[in-house]
């Protein structure tokens, strides 16, 4: 019986998922601050950038839907 609860803890199988999991929590957690604290400037930025395409040469030539 000793022999059985020393081998379960010693036991690593499914341990490298967890890891997984948990660097997986913290980017999305990052990406979510990233998101709150820039999202209005980079939604700026994005439309600036579509602002531009109607400005660029032969533009007129492209038809829209």
């Amino acid at each position: 019986m000793k022999q059985f609860f020393k081998e379960f803890l010693l036991e690593e199988e499914g341990q490298g998922m967890a890891e997984y999991a948990l660097v997986l929590g913290v980017i999305a957690v990052g990406v979510v601050a990233v998101l709150a604290t820039f999202g209005e400037q980079i939604m700026g930025v994005f439309n600036e950038v579509i602002d531009n395409f109607g400005e660029a040469p032969g533009a007129e030539d492209v038809e829209t839907e």
